[in-house]
Formats: C-alpha cells, structure tokens, sequence
C-alpha cells in the first residue's frame, strides 16, 4: 500500500459547491496555518484552547526521539520475560494503540471497560510475564484509575514487585506523574502536553503501548512523515481540504452522518479511532458529523444510506460508497485530523473542546454517592430482561421489549439515529454487535454501535452535544461476581452501572429518549433481544 494517502469523490451531488469550499480554504492559507500553528482559525472564542492544542502537526517529527526509548524499554522487558502487554485507558488514551497493534498483528490487552468480567479475564493471564501501560492525560480517569489500583494488588498478591511492572504514561505535570514517581513505577513517558487526546495517535499515547507489543511505531511516524507535505499544502489537491470541504458541504444539506466500510484497506478499526475524532471534535452547540462505523460496505447504513448521510470506503471505492481514502495506517492518521480541523473551520466549530463529556462523568459519580438512586423498579419485565424508561416517554400500553424497542424507533425524528450502548463485556459479549446490523435493517434509521463505558469518551460529546435527533438503546447485564476497585468504596458492577445510568439521566434531562434493557441473564437476554427485533419488522 502506498505511503501517500488518497481520496477518491466518488460522487458528490454537489460538487460546485465543494469545489468553491476547496477555494476558499485555499485562497486563505488555512492548510499551511494550521501547520503552522495559527490558533486564530476557528474564531476568538476557540482560540485560547486551539493555541494549546496544534502540536500533533509536528508529531512524526518531534516523536522521534521516543522510538530508540521505547525500543530499549522492550528489550528491557523482553530479557526478563515479560512479553505481554496490558493496556489501561479510554479513547484517546487506548482507541490508536488497539488500531496501530491490530494493524501490525502484534497483541496487546485493552483495557477500556469497567465490566468485571472482561477485567477479571485480563486478571487470569500470566502476570508473571505482563507489563501494565497505565495512559491518561490527567491522570484522573476513573476507568484506568481503577484498572491501575486492581493490577497493583494482583501483582502484589503474586509476590511480584508491581512499581516494577507499572509504565506510565501522561501529561507533565498530572497528578499521575507525581503519584508514579512517587510509587517508583518502572518507567513514566511524558507525552505533549499542546496536543488533546483524540488528536494523541502520534505522540506517546499511541507509541509507547503499540511499540511494547511489538509495533514498528517508527515505520508507522514515516507513514506520517510522507503525507505531511500533502495535508500542508495549500492545493486543490490536498486530500484533508478535499474531505472538509466534501463533509462540510453534505452538511449544509443534511448530510450530517458519515458512515465508514473498510474495503480492504489493511487496516484493523481505523473507522473506531475516526469516530472519537470526528464525534468528540464536531459534536457541540447543536451541530456537528455523527460517524457510524459499520460491519462491511455490504452492511445496513452503507448499503442503503440515504440523504442524510456520507458513505466512506477506507481503502477502494465500491459501489456504495461517495468517498473513498487509502494510504497507510501513519498517513491516514494525519490526513483524518487535518480533516477534521479543517472541517472545524468551514461548520464554525472549535474542533479542540469537549464541552457536554464532564456531564455523564458529574451524574456518574452522584450515582456512587448516593446508590440507592440506581435501583429504580423496571417499567416491565419480559423474560430475562428488565425494561427501564427515562423521562417519562415511553407509551403505557408497551407490554413487550418487542414493543418498546418499536416504540424507541418511532421516537425518533425523520432522519434521525439510534444509539446502541451496551454496558458489557465487549470479548466475551462480541455477539451483541449484531445488534446494530438488525436494528438499522428494520428501523431504517442511521444506527451506532458503542461498548460501554469506552463511547462516553467519544461518541458520548456528540450525543450531548451534536444534532438533537438521536434516541438511545442501552443494554446492561447482570455479573457473575463482583470485582472490587482497592482503595475505592464501590466495585466494578456498581461503577458500571453507575456510568449507565448516569450518561442516560443526562440525556433525558436533554430531553432525549432512553431505553434501558437490563439482561438478567446475558445469554438468554441477547436471544431474546434479537427474536424482539426481528418481530419488530418495522
């Protein structure tokens, strides 16, 4: 695959209209001042946060020298015979390392949830030979906070010296800095503080994780390297001001969806890192690109998308498709978040804040104060699955879930989508993916998928803070034992749940609808959920 990226229009109904977006952009430099640095691109009211946020524009230059350093760090580990790689964070933190090391085939254990058990399964490998890579950018997040304090005592429990076992990686300055050299952790990597998280491929929250497993994070920087010549340029044919100009202008149309199919690009999830980019980074003041992520270009939302959506094959172009991109994985890095800067500017968004995330995390911990606000009755109980309703909108004659996932979809807008959300274990519980082919075949609705707690930290700002037009599907289950958090007075269960509910009370305040399914029994649950849908047939 080349190293240069590529766009292909595929077709475009409005192509005179992109054409005048890509002038404009041109005429006004903006691709060679974003290189540049210019804070000033997206208004004064964005300018305080851009200036503090445009260095990944440099990465595959000022990341070098991490290469040599995480590669001796390997070797280190290597020589003692630690070879197994545990990956603790969220979005940004986690979404690059999982693509960069599916892309390469090397394995490394995400760590994104708070479902026991997919933690308790990361838990029974051998710790004897695992290194733990703890990422976060304040340090604070509660998610790898959790996971940091359960491996510590596990390790201990193993009479293993666990400050030995501990890399870390975060901002200079966090308290997770401080609490590592405190704690004597093996090795603390700082990485660019003037560069956000779902901009943070590049920099030590992607490297430093993908290169311990076994990535050529080296390679993957002159992927960057030899694209970045082309995402600077001040040209009609740079692909990032072809993209911004082709999104910003279905937009205007009500195109405000963009739907990804890899096509055989080579790469494992690019579209599941796009979606915190685009999500987290248009998502606010009412507006913004929703991405969905499908299972192939043959898929329900691909397929059959209608006007309200832009249809991208990454890697070529197929029938179905409007947009397509290829290049390598390094390449595509830099020409996506170009891209969306760009598109920052046209839609008159500041692409570097996240102003609606804190909110679920604010109601989150309320519910860990004050449990008993977690154990409100269902609404109905239908087989193994309990119904559970937000902000009064679901119909009294509902009887079924079959009934109220139909009265979900009708809830919905014209043109609006549905959000699946399922609080699980997305290894064990994978099957529950299937869930959004089938729901988007019969509801006709633009329709995402996102595991639970790890969509708060991207999707989750759009959602808030994007088109108003979305209606919500949450799925929970019951766990077959508890798995406490050290030092914390709650455990996993309850930290998921409480994330649940908290990001569904703050969508009902916003007037949104939430349907909550609570599988008493997860296998019979999903049957059942699917025989629902089906009989759905809407």
């Amino acid at each position: 695959m080349t190293e240069v990226v590529s766009v292909e229009i595929v077709r475009s109904p409005n192509e005179d209209q992109v054409a005048i977006v890509v002038d404009d952009l041109v005429r006004d430099g903006v691709a060679s001042k974003l290189t540049a640095g210019d804070a000033t691109l997206w208004g004064p009211e964005a300018e305080p946060e851009a200036s503090i946020r445009l260095a990944w524009t440099r990465l595959h230059e000022t990341s070098r020298p991490l290469v040599p350093e995480i590669a001796a760090l390997r070797a280190e580990l290597l020589a003692e015979g630690v070879d197994r790689v545990v990956l603790a964070g969220m979005g940004g933190s986690s979404l690059a390392p999982e693509v960069i090391t599916g892309t390469a085939g090397v394995p490394l254990v995400v760590l994104d949830t708070t479902d026991p058990g997919q933690v308790a399964e990361a838990l029974a490998g051998d710790l004897h030979r695992t290194v733990l890579v703890v990422s976060s950018k304040s340090g604070g997040t509660v998610e790898t906070d959790s996971h940091r304090r359960i491996f510590e005592a596990a390790f201990a429990a193993e009479g293993i010296d666990a400050a030995s076992r501990i890399v870390v990686v975060t901002d200079p300055g966090s308290p997770l800095e401080a609490a590592a050299r405190e704690a004597g952790y093996r090795r603390v990597f700082l990485a660019d503080p003037n560069v956000g998280g779902r901009y943070s491929a590049l920099t030590a929250f992607g490297l430093v994780p993908s290169g311990l497993a076994g990535a050529d994070v080296g390679r993957l920087l002159d992927e960057a390297a030899a694209a970045a010549p082309l995402v600077s340029a001040d040209s009609p044919d740079n692909p990032a001001v072809v993209l911004a100009a082709t999104f910003a202008v279905a937009h205007a149309h009500g195109a405000e969806k963009v739907v990804f199919a890899d096509t055989g690009s080579g790469i494992a999830g690019l579209g599941d890192w796009a979606e915190q980019l685009i999500a987290e980074s248009t998502g606010k003041d009412g507006t913004g690109l929703l991405p969905v992520v499908v299972e192939g270009p043959g898929a329900p939302g691909f397929v059959d998308a209608r006007s309200d959506a832009t249809t991208v094959a990454i890697g070529p172009a197929t029938g179905s498709s409007s947009v397509a991109v290829e290049g390598a994985l390094g390449a595509q890095f830099l020409v996506w978040e170009y891209a969306t800067a760009l598109v920052g500017r046209v839609l008159d968004i500041n692409p570097f804040d996240q102003p609606d995330v804190e909110a679920a995390k604010k109601a989150a911990r309320s519910l860990l104060d004050a449990p008993a606000a977690s154990t409100a009755a269902p609404a109905l109980v239908d087989g193994p699955i309990e119904v559970h309703a937000s902000g009064g909108w679901l119909p009294g004659d509902v009887k079924t879930v079959a009934d109220a996932i139909k009265a979900l979809v009708a809830a919905a807008p014209d043109h609006g989508y549905l959000s699946v959300q399922a609080y699980l274990d997305r290894l064990d519980d994978a099957s529950f993916a299937l869930v959004r082919p089938e729901l988007a075949r019969r509801s006709h609705l633009q329709t995402t998928f996102g595991w639970g707690p790890r969509f708060l930290h991207s999707t989750g700002q759009y959602h808030k803070g994007g088109h108003q037009n979305g209606v919500y599907l949450q799925l929970t289950g019951a766990t077959s034992a508890a798995l406490d958090v050290p030092g914390r007075p709650y455990d996993l269960t309850t930290l998921q749940l409480a994330q649940a509910l908290g990001d569904g009370q703050v969508l009902a305040e916003r007037g949104r609808p939430v349907l909550r399914l609570h599988l008493t029994d997860r296998v019979a649950g999903l049957a059942q959920l699917v025989e629902a849908i089906q009989e759905d047939g809407s």
